[in-house]
């Protein structure tokens, strides 16, 4: 199970060292790998900076001022989610061409990113203690002062969380930078990889990205250690702040951030399908739909089977073999998909050539990619399982299995299948691994989109990306009524 997450990272390793070190040092010595590392840390920064402050901005004021419209905005604001980055940017191109680049790519990535703060945001408002605030108060600290001091405080362990996995997000994305044009270290290593017999330097770029995406994964790690409780009341209404006047003017920057996100990607995949409907083959799009729907539902099944058993040890036997598979899951869903699936090609041609381009190989790809997810929520789920309601079922003549089937599993399903319905959506919009390992023949919605985006023909591709957001929609609105709080 672990070794599993870690196969992909000790090949690159091993893949980068098969020439020597010089050649290791006459990769990483170029002029153009500085200039790579330092646009993708760039791009990774800018963008977390953005959604940092659209992601807080937005969830209080659909939280704590009388927006108008605010209930519904809440809603409509988390579901750029279910966007996939290179949809995003391929709408975006098809209506504002001159945005292709590093601008459009800060739009995109963010415009998408944002959830992620926004999220965990709503969670941490509604857990708030509003004793805290009504204790400024009435010290006499102003509204402004309030906020500043105390609640942004209490935002802060969510902001990071969701801060770090933007950039975390951003720093492995694909899609949207290689539709803007914009050359990064996850495009240099598909253009490497694709281009030359020498694949010595995509994977010593691959190791690269890896190192700062684990550096990332290591700075949210010791950002959780350090985040101490701040509160600890009951939850109860939180105070509602009086816009007056500018109740109205304020409903423009969430309606500004729908626009966006929604907006240009809705019109420019609208447009686009008026042209498109006869140019897409009705059997190719289906078989597409079916082609993804049987691999995210595949991986989510061998995800939640891996997770389960680890999620148990971590909750219920903490050791160091449970710790050790924990970050082994976190430094899986550190590497960008690129990497990954750069890696398993290496391992299937080398080790298992039975299974290259199979897709057991796509779905173990997937389970690296995403055991971390499951992970999240299946072990918030067990930890809910009080040991003593096992020990009540035994004495009541329950064996083992009739104690895991009776007990346990009613009450780790709901957890269970919120980890499988994530892991769906994710695998549904995941492209570079993908890419690198399906198949010979099978295209997945992904594929087919990314395939006539390549070859700029955005008629063809339009019935795709519709398809593909109505389809990642469902799991979505699942996960937003089945779950009230997000948490990073």
């Amino acid at each position: 199970m672990t070794g599993l997450a870690l196969v992909p990272l000790g090949y690159l390793l091993v893949r980068a060292t098969e020439r020597g070190w010089d050649g290791v040092a006459a990769t990483l010595w170029r002029p153009r790998t500085l200039t790579l590392v330092l646009r993708s840390v760039e791009l990774a920064g800018t963008v977390t900076l953005l959604c940092l402050v659209l992601g807080l901005g937005l969830a209080l004021l659909v939280t704590r001022t009388d927006l108008p419209g605010r209930r519904v905005l809440r809603v409509a604001l988390a579901l750029p989610l279910a966007l996939p980055s290179y949809v995003a940017a391929w709408s975006w191109i098809g209506v504002a061409p001159d945005v292709a680049g590093r601008l459009g790519s800060v739009v995109v990535l963010t415009t998408i990113s944002y959830p992620y703060v926004y999220l965990p945001a709503l969670a941490a408002l509604r857990r708030c203690d509003p004793a805290l605030e009504d204790v400024a108060r009435g010290l006499g600290t102003r509204p402004a002062g309030v906020l500043w001091r105390v609640t942004l405080p209490q935002l802060r362990p969510a902001a990071a969380g969701g801060g770090l996995l933007v950039g975390l997000y951003v720093l492995s994305d694909f899609g949207a930078v290689a539709t803007m044009r914009h050359e990064v270290l996850t495009t240099s290593i598909f253009r490497s990889y694709r281009a030359s017999f020498d694949r010595t330097p995509a994977a010593v770029l691959g190791c690269v990205l890896a190192l700062l995406a684990l550096l990332v994964v290591a700075v949210e790690g010791r950002s959780r250690r350090r985040v101490a409780k701040v509160g600890g009341g009951a939850v109860r209404p939180q105070r509602v702040l009086p816009l007056g006047r500018g109740r109205w003017w304020a409903s423009l920057v969430p309606v500004a951030v729908l626009v966006a996100a929604l907006g240009v990607p809705a019109y420019g995949m609208g447009r686009w399908l008026v042209r498109g409907t006869s140019a897409a083959d009705p059997a190719q799009l289906v078989a597409a739909l079916g082609n993804t729907a049987l691999v995210a539902a595949l991986g989510a099944l061998v995800v939640v089977a891996l997770a389960f058993p680890l999620a148990w040890l971590a909750a219920r036997h903490p050791s160091g073999l449970s710790a050790a598979g924990i970050g082994a899951a976190y430094a899986g869903h550190a590497l960008p998909g690129v990497v990954v699936g750069l890696a398993l090609v290496f391992f299937g041609v080398r080790v298992t050539p039975g299974l290259y381009q199979e897709l057991p190989l796509l779905v173990a790809a997937y389970a690296v990619l995403f055991l971390s997810l499951g992970l999240a929520a299946i072990i918030a789920s067990v930890a809910t399982v009080a040991p003593g309601l096992e020990d009540v079922a035994r004495s009541l003549g329950r064996s083992r299995a009739g104690v895991w089937r009776d007990v346990v599993l009613p009450l780790t399903a709901p957890g269970a299948g919120a980890a499988a319905t994530l892991v769906f959506l994710t695998i549904m919009k995941e492209l570079p691994a993908t890419l690198f390992l399906r198949p010979t023949g099978f295209d997945t919605l992904a594929t087919r989109l990314w395939g006539h985006v390549s070859a700029a023909s955005y008629a063809a591709a339009a019935p795709y990306a519709v398809v593909i957001v109505l389809a990642a929609a469902v799991p979505t609105a699942m996960l937003a009524t089945g779950r009230r709080e997000v948490a990073t």
